[in-house]
């Protein structure tokens, strides 16, 4: 598994790989991570939308994957958090206890 966390900017704040991940999912992560930020929105729903709204993959920073969350504080956007590594519902699992982790 690969998490990466940017601020509200979309900069790397923190990305952390376990053992024997595999390094090309460190930039799906950080993708998934600034998409949500770029959009406000979970990568999810641009997957979800994806059979019905193909145009979604001309946008530059969309990331149709589940994995991707945009971290709120305060009602806030501070951040984003992306996982990758493993399947997209798993991917999303795993955003979602780090995102409820800053409740």
């Amino acid at each position: 598994m690969i998490v990466a966390v940017v601020d509200a900017g979309g900069h790397l704040v923190c990305l952390h790989r376990l053992d024997n991940a595999q390094f090309g999912s460190i930039p799906v992560a950080e993708t998934k991570a600034r998409s949500a930020v770029a959009f406000r929105r979970p990568t999810k729903e641009f997957e979800d939308s994806l059979a019905h709204t193909p145009r979604i993959l001309a946008l530059s920073d969309a990331m149709p994957v589940a994995g991707g969350l945009p971290l709120i504080a305060e009602g806030k956007l501070i951040g984003g958090i992306g996982v990758a590594g493993a399947t997209p519902p798993e991917d999303e699992a795993i955003a979602q206890a780090g995102a409820a982790a800053l409740s």
